[in-house]
């Protein structure tokens, strides 16, 4: 069977290898360099600075859930929006504006800000090719650490005289702005790269976002716009994930039918109630509850005299002790503390306080007496058919 289907089976496995490989690839392409999320280890996510702001003593945590649950009471609270991965609805956008009218602030890095925060504007300009190194256009708590590195191609553009230029590109285009919003408010960063995970260590861009971050009572590294919940309330499942379990559940189910029909067929092996060592532990069993060990010796006794009976040719009423005279004299051998529990077998018969382990001490003694005078089976021949075939033997015994 195996011989006949091993074409369809290497083709079926073949198949699950190829999709296998296909699913993982695309896994990885769709997941790239990551996002600036802080669970992200990632070239560009930013588990870096979470954990980096976290352990500095920073009252850093995640926020997951959507702007209108943001707190009434927003001073003191920033909100770090890294390079959301779509954007805010109408109605997510009014909830930030009313958090900012609040006194909350917010931090928004890496795209066109308009979706989020009001007064803003952003282009897209000549893109800066790796990272370049930005400029501090005015001394500001922002700009301590001096110089930056930004990646990216945005650039603001607003000529709004109320909001802040803190850094420039080579060709002068605002990079970082800051401005304020009703009671609070924005910061604006052109590139995400400060915060994420492969361009914190480049120049000054960890000054960057700790003084970007500095003095808050509490900071809300956003979390909700770095998933689609927008589209799925749950945490989405692809599809080929779920083709890729459900065709291997099938190859496996295949594999193993067929292993299974072109296998040796073995029949059930069936204890029978007569088996020897079964009959053995029920008998133990009855005599242990009723408490007759004494029992079990009487029938070995019995059992030896009828042997003897028949192979010393002697009286059934003869005493064990002549039996055993008897077999030392035709030469049927047993070790003398054997003889000595076959004699003292012959008087704890009728002991109903005899122990197991005396019981089991007697019997042993009788068994070994009475198959010394067993005749030798030959390989082949049941007891019966040795008796018939070798009655001279026994009789010159």
């Amino acid at each position: 069977m195996i011989r006949q289907n091993r074409g369809a089976i290497i083709f079926g496995i073949s198949v699950l290898l190829i999709m296998f490989a296909a699913a993982y690839l695309k896994s990885q392409s769709e997941e790239g360099n990551g996002a600036p999320s802080s669970y992200s280890n990632l070239a560009h996510g930013a588990k870096a600075a979470y954990l980096l702001l976290q352990q500095s003593g920073y009252p850093v945590e995640r926020w997951d859930r959507p702007p209108k649950e943001l707190p009434a009471d927003a001073r003191g609270k920033l909100l770090i929006l890294a390079a959301p991965t779509w954007y805010a609805t109408a109605e997510e956008t009014r909830a930030l504006s009313l958090f900012l009218s609040h006194g909350g602030s917010i931090l928004v890095a890496g795209l066109h800000p308009d979706s989020f925060v009001p007064k803003a504007a952003a282009k897209n300009g000549e893109i800066r090719i790796g990272s370049v190194e930005c400029q501090a256009v005015a001394p500001t708590r922002l700009t301590r650490g001096g110089s930056i590195s930004l990646n990216g191609n945005l650039q603001w553009d607003s000529t709004d005289s109320s909001q802040l230029v803190h850094f420039a590109d080579p060709q002068g285009n605002a990079v970082v702005v800051s401005y304020s919003a009703g009671s609070g408010s924005v910061i604006w960063w052109a590139s995400a790269w400060p915060l994420e995970n492969a361009g914190i260590r480049e120049k000054n861009n960890l000054e960057l976002l700790l003084n970007s971050t500095a003095g808050y009572q509490s900071i809300w590294w956003d979390e909700y716009f770095q998933k689609q919940h927008k589209l799925a309330p749950h945490k989405p499942i692809k599809a080929y994930a779920w083709a890729v379990a459900q065709l291997t559940i099938i190859g496996l189910a295949l594999v193993l039918t067929y292993s299974r029909r072109s296998g040796p067929i073995v029949p059930l092996a069936v204890q029978t109630r007569s088996s020897p060592l079964e009959f053995v532990e029920t008998l133990a069993g009855v005599f242990r509850r009723a408490n007759s060990t004494h029992v079990a010796v009487e029938i070995a006794l019995q059992r030896f005299r009828q042997v003897a009976a028949q192979r010393l040719g002697l009286r059934g009423t003869s005493s064990v002790s002549e039996i055993i005279d008897a077999m030392a004299h035709r030469g049927f051998r047993i070790s003398d503390s054997s003889a000595d529990l076959v004699r003292k077998s012959e008087y704890t018969v009728n002991n109903a306080t005899l122990t197991e382990r005396t019981a089991i001490a007697f019997v042993r003694a009788l068994n070994e007496a009475t198959q010394s005078m067993e005749p030798k089976r030959k390989s082949g021949l049941r007891p019966s058919q040795l008796t018939r075939n070798q009655p001279a033997e026994i009789r010159r015994d």
